[in-house]
């Protein structure tokens, strides 16, 4: 070793071999930053989710204060150092669904104002995403939360990675200015199939409704099934006037408009819907309804009914999200349905107390994966291995 004299520090320098220089210096670049696991929730109940993930990946979850002022205000308080570590937000969405919204956006700005080096944002249902498409005078709500978490992730105090499970639409992903990794629940739906229904064999899937129809296909493929779907006008909750294209209304009497002479549209007939038919053969067979959302039931109690005239004797309903609203639990009890089969991505144990048809698949697992890998950039591939475009 030689020492050089300068005016600054002693600088030690090598001269036999310049490898041990280099592996020092590449043992301190391979040292990576910790992560951290928190929930935003402020009600007990949708912590769960949270709770089976870090216990999956052997951490111990955030020490955090989520809770609602007496104004209704969100406050967050953060009760440890997150300083230059990757931050996972765990996000369930319960009923009230702007509070987790604005439970989610503060809790970033606290971690980033807390020097968090990544904020990622895990929402496995995420909210809005019915409302993708324009609706008549409405708006594209789901476009509206996206921006509004993007611009949080290009302002430095926000998200910057979204990890989510099956969106309404797929589209939605272009709606985001940065990452979106849409994970599947269908591995674990079509392994419930195969283990927990007997006889699956001679099950059959079914699409409700036509826009369903890619998704009951890709099921019906990888089980090895047949396939049926319905339609008609039980099926169908979208109608001509809320799509906009009826714009704009009808002038009252009293109001004279000056149209372009000689401009003349042609007519439009009205669409008339058929009565309700199953494309399909369901006679003794076990029916099994896929969607990717339950909400209001009212139109699966309706197909039920139909597959059980059509001499299905039993039917199931595979869905990823649980919403449960209103009188679901009910309705589900008193109906031809037999079983109702939904994740855990968001929760649902009051309706699963009114309905013991009700049962839930863990999808922690999957989630706890796509953390790990985010965190130490491996390939997310993986997670997706012999999924299909269409599921």
């Amino acid at each position: 070793w030689l020492k050089i004299r300068t005016n600054h520090p002693p600088l030690l320098v090598c001269h036999s071999h310049t490898s041990t220089f280099s592996y020092s210096h590449s043992t301190m670049n391979i040292s990576k930053s910790g992560y951290r696991v928190f929930s935003a929730n402020s009600t007990t109940a949708c912590t769960e989710l949270a709770k089976k993930i870090t216990e999956r990946l052997g951490v111990d979850l955030g020490k955090s204060v989520v809770y609602q002022e007496s104004n209704r205000e969100t406050r967050v308080d953060v009760k440890e150092s997150v300083r230059g570590q990757d931050i996972f937000i765990i996000q369930t969405i319960p009923r009230d669904v702007n509070t987790a919204i604005m439970e989610l956006l503060v809790m970033a700005y606290a971690l980033k104002t807390n020097c968090a080096k990544n904020i990622i944002g895990v929402i496995p249902y995420f909210p809005y995403s019915k409302q993708c498409k324009m609706r008549k005078r409405g708006s594209i709500v789901c476009k509206l939360l996206a921006s509004m978490l993007a611009k949080a992730g290009m302002l430095l105090y926000g998200l910057t990675h979204i990890i989510t499970m099956d969106l309404h639409q797929k589209e939605i992903q272009g709606f985001f200015s940065f990452p979106v990794d849409n994970l599947r629940a269908s591995p674990f739906l079509l392994q419930y199939i195969q283990e927990e229904i007997p006889d699956y064999r001679n099950a059959i899937i079914v699409a409700k409704s036509p826009s369903a129809a890619k998704r009951a296909q890709s099921y019906a493929e990888r089980l090895r099934l047949g396939l049926a779907v319905m339609h008609g006008e039980a099926q169908c909750s979208e109608s001509d006037m809320a799509d906009g294209r009826h714009s704009p209304p009808p002038m009252s009497s009293g109001r004279t408009t000056s149209g372009h002479p000689g401009l003349e549209l042609p007519l439009m007939m009205a669409k008339e819907k058929p009565p309700i038919t199953v494309v399909g053969d369901v006679g003794g067979r076990i029916a099994i309804i896929v969607d990717d959302i339950i909400d209001d039931v009212e139109d699966f109690v309706a197909a039920a009914e139909i597959l059980k005239e059509r001499g299905a004797y039993k039917i199931y309903i595979m869905a990823t999200h649980g919403l449960l609203s209103a009188e679901a639990p009910r309705l589900i009890e008193e109906s031809a349905i037999d079983e109702v089969v939904v994740t855990n991505t968001v929760p649902h144990e009051v309706q699963k107390l009114q309905c013991p048809k009700i049962k839930t698949v863990d999808v922690s697992m999957i989630l706890a994966e796509a953390i790990r890998r985010i965190h130490n950039g491996e390939s997310m591939a993986y997670l997706f291995r012999n999924i299909t475009v269409d599921d």
